[in-house]
């Protein structure tokens, strides 16, 4: 189900002078700056701006949870939430109060002292093992701390961890924030009601990363067009020499399986026609040659022009759009050129365009705030929304949902 059915927003909630726990996703790029951790992208510190900023309006007691990084056995300080709380303090104008701990003394010490419309950000929620291991001690704890749960994590919910999952559990009064409804609003009308035509683009590297989304695309889209590495194992699927390019030898009879399912299900599934190549990743520039003839000892690393005016035509002509991973090496300025063109296509687009998250959301940025504002949608979550998009059932949405309707 990806729906909201049953799922009261933050906006439904009694959070008037009650304790306000919102699970954010402050998982944020950090590099190490003299010492210093900084932020590298502050998006989705800025995503929770609304949920945080209704809550302080209304009189709660504002307590953000969110976890960073993968800490390897208890705290690390270079995986300290701190960077977050100052940046969050930044943008909203206000001091955010920062216990040393997630559950504890510290935390009831800090949410006690707090008056209403106050902030306070948990420290990093793995740097308690019993997080990721779904814990009810853990949650019960957590528990402590709050009267009303808020999850606008949509990055975290297909994962049951404790803050996802077993505390909402323990929470009468729950819901989501205006994020999380935004991403299942969105996501929802492409699963359930998308109009027609629909159109998906996937890339990225791997064929089995995508097998079950294409799986479940299969019974909704009328195109599906290919690019990035994983084209390359479906190009050699069809006896092109792809041999120098990154392609997935064992996954070739399973490329030649979806190609025959797309003819039985009549969908159009295209490929590129041109790609563009090189010796090395490392090479100054690409060379455009037709997919059919890839020189040896050249690897595919972008799809070419031809394919990038097929692709946009299909765009062009589309209803619905999803867009989950990127064409090419996008990250090198010489195979960054298919990934940028889609990204354009779906911006002059008049459809409903919806990017994935992950790789595809992080090239739209790059494109320039003038396509990323354009777009109907970008996702914050890539594995999360992809599993949506796979028909699956997420831990943290589904625990949000009233037993009965109210």
């Amino acid at each position: 189900m990806t729906t909201l059915d049953r799922i009261s927003s933050i906006r439904d909630l009694p959070i008037e002078n009650k304790r306000v726990f919102i699970r954010v996703d402050f998982n944020v790029p950090l590099e190490d700056d003299g010492g210093r951790m900084k932020i590298t992208d502050d998006a989705r510190i800025a995503e929770a701006l609304p949920t945080i900023k209704h809550a302080m309006e209304r009189g709660a007691r504002v307590i953000l949870a969110s976890h960073l990084g993968r800490p390897k056995k208890g705290p690390d300080p270079k995986l300290s939430l701190e960077p977050c709380g100052s940046r969050l303090a930044e943008l909203l104008g206000v001091e955010v109060h920062m216990p040393e701990d997630c559950i504890g003394d510290a935390a009831k010490k800090v949410i006690y002292d707090l008056r209403n419309g106050q902030v306070c950000l948990l420290e990093n929620l793995r740097f308690h093992a019993e997080e990721e291991k779904d814990d009810e001690t853990f949650a019960q704890k957590l528990a402590e701390l709050c009267d009303v749960y808020v999850d606008d994590a949509f990055g975290a919910v297909h994962r049951a961890h404790a803050s996802v999952h077993a505390l909402p559990k323990l929470m009468r009064e729950r819901g989501c924030g205006f994020l999380l409804e935004k991403e299942i609003s969105a996501l929802g009308k492409v699963i359930t009601t998308p109009d027609k035509p629909f159109v998906a683009i996937l890339g990225g590297a791997k064929v089995s990363d995508k097998i079950s989304v294409i799986d479940s695309l299969f019974e909704k889209v009328n195109v599906l067009l290919i690019g990035g590495a994983m084209a390359n194992t479906f190009l050699a699927a069809k006896g092109l020499n792809m041999k120098s390019s990154k392609i997935e030898d064992d996954k070739l009879p399973l490329a030649r399986t979806i190609l025959e399912k797309a003819r039985e299900k009549k969908v159009d599934l295209v490929l590129p026609v041109d790609v563009v190549v090189a010796q090395s990743i490392q090479a100054p520039e690409g060379h455009i040659v037709d997919a059919s003839s890839v020189p040896d000892g050249h690897m595919a690393l972008d799809i070419g022009p031809k394919s990038v005016a097929q692709f946009s035509k299909h765009i062009a002509k589309a209803k619905t759009v999803f867009w989950n991973g990127p064409m090419g090496l996008f990250e090198k300025e010489p195979f960054s050129s298919g990934t940028f063109a889609v990204a354009r296509a779906m911006a002059s687009s008049p459809a409903f365009t919806v990017v994935g998250g992950g790789d595809s959301a992080a090239a739209v940025k790059e494109a320039g705030p003038e396509i990323a504002s354009k777009m109907k949608h970008i996702s914050t979550g890539g594995g999360a929304s992809l599993e949506l998009i796979e028909g699956k059932k997420l831990p943290g949405i589904e625990v949000l949902r009233r037993v009965t309707a109210d």
